[in-house]
């Protein structure tokens, strides 16, 4: 049995859900099992998982679950393979995927890959493939353990939302007491998590200040896309922390990331470089970005920016 645990936000599922559902399901079928999902909390829409692939939803309905806290999530999840048997755990690899896949491996002395980007192989051991070293290369690792945790990383694979609606029974499971109490949680809402975002335009130093961003933003509504910036941007405050993008901040797999302003260094480079489609906007021609880009305009961000907002907006008015 594969299980994945479908995580959720205030009782909805998100798009990293249905993505590690979908994967769940393909992993199943090349080990000629079932794909079946877990869910924690207070959740809406539980049988819509079954649309993604699954066999079947097993809901712990503790309403304290409906807070974040690893060491119980871990202890749940834990409790859950053990208790239907699963052989393959899967995650997705956001923040709340990170905090628990290696307690997870641990507590059931399961073997572990984090980030995995390819469905998996079977060839005697399930072999999975993933970025590494800062994303310069692809590694294939195998599992040898009788039991194995993956996290999926995000955009690596297209939801496929072909089947019905699953059954969804009750699971019950020893839920232990939080340590932990939460005094508050501010989220940010109305956009898309840069994890999840498909489309993200980002900008550095070359904005020359704060004041200047509205160019980015606007850019950014035109087209539907999440904000994001380099870290010298955020670590001088022009841009909020949980908009940096790079080895230091979030990795993002979007199918198109615009950057204006950016140089490229190499730490800025390992949480971008897994985009379908870079496209870089530089005045200076030696910018080590271009290396990377699919796409390059050399010029004045100040110039440029603004004349591909008019021209998006004209071909969306089709103009």
């Amino acid at each position: 049995m594969v299980l994945v645990f479908a995580e959720n936000i205030k009782g909805q599922f998100k798009k990293n859900a249905f993505e590690a559902v979908t994967y769940g399901a393909k992993a199943a079928e090349i080990m000629g099992t079932e794909c079946v999902a877990l869910v924690l909390g207070t959740v809406e829409n539980a049988a819509g998982l079954g649309t993604y692939g699954a066999s079947k939803v097993y809901h712990v309905a503790d309403s304290s679950l409906d807070s974040f806290d690893a060491q119980v999530y871990t202890a749940v999840i834990a409790a859950a393979t053990e208790k239907l048997g699963a052989k393959l755990v899967i995650m997705s690899h956001s923040s709340t995927g990170k905090s628990i896949i290696g307690r997870l491996a641990a507590r059931l002395d399961a073997g572990s890959v984090p980030g995995v980007n390819t469905i998996p192989t079977v060839d005697g051991d399930l072999k999975v493939k993933k970025t590494v070293f800062s994303g310069k290369a692809i590694a294939e690792m195998a599992i040898k353990s009788d039991l194995k945790v993956l996290s999926v990383m995000g955009n690596s694979l297209q939801p496929d939302a072909s089947g019905s609606e699953a059954p969804v029974e009750a699971l019950s499971v020893d839920v232990p007491a939080s340590r932990i109490k939460v005094k508050e949680v501010k989220r940010m809402e109305g956009i898309v998590p840069l994890p999840e975002a498909e489309l993200v335009v980002s900008a550095g130093r070359g904005m020359k200040g704060p004041e200047n961003w509205g160019i980015i933003e606007e850019l950014a509504k035109v087209l539907g896309a999440t904000t994001a910036c380099s870290r010298p941007v955020a670590d001088a405050d022009w841009r909020p922390h949980h908009e940096h993008v790079g080895q230091t901040g979030v990795a993002i797999r979007p199918n198109l990331y615009i950057a204006a302003g950016i140089s490229g260094a190499i730490q800025h480079l390992a949480g971008v470089n897994n985009s379908k489609t870079i496209v870089v906007i530089n005045k200076d021609p030696e910018a080590p970005f271009f290396k990377a880009a699919d796409y390059g305009v050399v010029g004045d961000l100040f110039e440029v920016v603004p004349r591909l907002t008019e021209a998006i907006k004209k071909h969306k008015a089709g103009a």
